[in-house]
């Protein structure tokens, strides 16, 4: 059998025993071709909005509307939804002083050259954009406290809007879930604390906290509360392909449209697999792959049914390499996989410090299994992040045969964050 896997700007090729392969996991993400334009989509589902008024309605009256968008970390198609978004609200009120607030969560700034790349020129020229920034103290306020205790900061212009709404897209989250919908609020415009409260130890090391789980996931059930709390109306998300096209757009009520889409979106990446010796996956390629911080969320897709003392082959070409220092120091000088995990799960919500829930769940993706990565970071780099370094898949293949046995059975993950896993058995 022979393999092609996203890779940097490129496909990986390797071959594969027949006898060995007991499943390669399908994705309909790149097949499926919806019926209708991207703009109609879009257009159709404003039209159409699920568990809300329509956006100009909820505009009538309203003086000071906010706009939450995503920021430069996210593969949005905002030149498609904004504009029709801002139609929207100028309909149900001309005099809207609209405000595009900028859904950074703990990330950088998103630069002008950034927001031109996005929304097109003529929207950063013409509209009031506000870039979001976690710790501008004089510009969070505080809603109230979490379900889980936490304190729930916000920025000020999404709490004290008219009208707050956000736009956004739909994809499986290797701990929230999905992506989309409440996370506009948080973590998108939320207080460094609130993030940080939100992803600690023990919420991630729950077991409902994983891709495609909403229902009892203590990270959702935050998050929802705090979008709720801040009364996010209306959002527009959509499912997108690999090449960033629009498949499908749902419209309405932060809840019930996000859920609706999440729905649209299992069915085309859902999966049941085996448990296996050998799980082979990627980050999706380029931008997704381009340092091993990332690529720890293609890990975590493979650890769901790689047998415990497994091995995952990673094909990630991490050129940028490491991807955090703090990241990287924690595992070059933390001790064993085991010793870093067990000193993070036992680190209250109110101490939880930046990355520490990607060190958390690589820790425990290396606790299970030995990860073998394909990449183009430097070998000695890899080693120290307790990972076995490789150069292509033949190499990567003698490496798992080593550990597990050249018996040792496969599964093929060829979208490893766009796919959501189910063991089956």
């Amino acid at each position: 059998m022979t393999i092609g896997l996203p890779y940097g700007r490129e496909l990986l090729r390797g071959e594969l025993p027949d006898e060995r392969v007991l499943a390669l996991a399908e994705n309909r993400l790149e097949t499926y071709v919806p019926e209708k334009s991207e703009e109609a989509l879009i257009r159709e589902a404003m039209e159409n909005p699920i568990g809300s008024a329509k956006l100009e309605e909820l505009a009538r009256g309203k003086e000071r509307v906010v706009i939450i968008a995503s920021d430069h970390t996210r593969p949005v198609p905002s030149r498609l939804i904004i504009p029709p978004m801002l139609a929207a609200i100028r309909r149900g009120n001309p005099a809207a002083k609209i405000t595009l607030l900028i859904a950074t969560g703990c990330h950088r700034g998103t630069t002008r050259e950034e927001l031109v790349k996005k929304f097109g020129p003529e929207i950063v020229e013409t509209e009031s954009i506000v870039v979001h920034d976690c710790a501008d103290e004089e510009n969070l306020v505080t809603l109230g406290t979490l379900p889980s205790g936490g304190r729930l900061r916000i920025n000020r212009l999404a709490a004290e809007a008219d009208l707050l709404v956000s736009e956004g897209f739909i994809e499986p989250h290797f701990f929230a879930g999905f992506s989309g919908g409440r996370k506009s609020v948080l973590p998108g415009v939320a207080a460094r604390e609130t993030v940080y409260w939100n992803h600690n130890a023990a919420f991630i090391k729950d077991p409902y906290s994983r891709a495609g789980v909403l229902a009892d996931n203590p990270i959702h059930r935050d998050m929802l509360y705090a979008a709720r709390k801040a009364n996010l109306a209306f959002i527009c998300n959509v499912v997108i392909n690999g090449a960033h096209r629009v498949l499908g757009a749902f419209a309405g009520d932060c809840d019930l449209a996000h859920r609706a889409g999440a729905e649209f979106l299992q069915k085309l990446c859902g999966t049941t697999l085996p448990i296996a010796d050998i799980v082979i996956t990627t980050n999706n390629g380029h931008p997704l792959d381009q340092n091993i911080y990332q690529a720890v969320k293609g890990m975590s897709t493979a650890e769901t049914i790689c047998r415990e003392g497994g091995v995952i082959i990673m094909a990630a070409a991490c050129e940028d390499g490491h991807g955090g220092e703090v990241f990287a120091r924690t595992f070059r000088e933390g001790g064993r996989a085991a010793e870093i995990l067990e000193r993070i799960e036992a680190t209250p919500a109110s101490e939880t410090e930046a990355d520490q829930w990607q060190s958390q769940i690589f820790a425990r993706v290396l606790k299970k299994c030995r990860v073998v990565l394909i990449s183009k970071a430097d070998p000695e780099l890899v080693r120290s992040l307790q990972m076995v370094p490789a150069a292509n898949m033949e190499e990567a293949l003698a490496a798992a045969w080593e550990l597990v046995g050249r018996e040792g059975s496969i599964v093929v993950i060829p979208q490893g964050v766009a796919t959501i896993v189910t063991p089956r058995g």
